[in-house]
């Protein structure tokens, strides 16, 4: 089980107790100046005081339980209009949108994608990229936001 995978397991029932989703966490490893960064929605829209009320639960939580070792900082955040993607039923939900998706490792030569997400086949996102569909493996991407449009 991955770092990332402990600390869902951890703290998203805590995030759901409180009646808001974790959409996913980040955690950037930087030396002494490593953030935790929890995303979280909810039908409402989220407030800072939604994100300081998350923070004070999910900190006593870390302060106990301890997963991460070394300093760290905290974030909790709303998604925003360029929100990150998790998982393929993320993507799903994203059909027709605008992304931008890294892999760790290249396809065809390539490792950064920008196009329209067209759907999910199996364990892969289909992206088209000008007029070709490309199969991303789910396991294959490293991170991936959605483009907004201001049209």
């Amino acid at each position: 089980m991955t770092k990332l995978q402990k600390l869902q397991d951890l703290l998203a029932p805590i995030v759901e107790a409180l009646e808001f989703q974790c959409w996913g966490i980040e955690f950037l490893s930087q030396g002494r100046h490593s953030v935790l960064r929890i995303y979280i929605e909810h039908e409402d829209g989220i407030t800072v005081d939604d994100c300081e009320l998350v923070s004070r639960q999910l900190s006593a939580v870390l302060d106990v339980e301890d997963p991460v070792s070394g300093e760290y900082t905290l974030e909790v955040s709303s998604p925003g209009m360029d929100r990150p993607l998790f998982t393929l039923d993320q993507f799903s939900a994203f059909i027709g949108q605008n992304a931008k998706i890294k892999l760790r490792a290249p396809i065809e030569e390539r490792r950064h994608f920008q196009g329209l997400i067209r759907g999910i086949e199996e364990d892969d996102v289909v992206i088209q990229v000008d007029n070709y569909e490309y199969l991303l493996p789910f396991e294959l991407i490293e991170k991936a936001n959605i483009v907004p449009n201001f049209d």
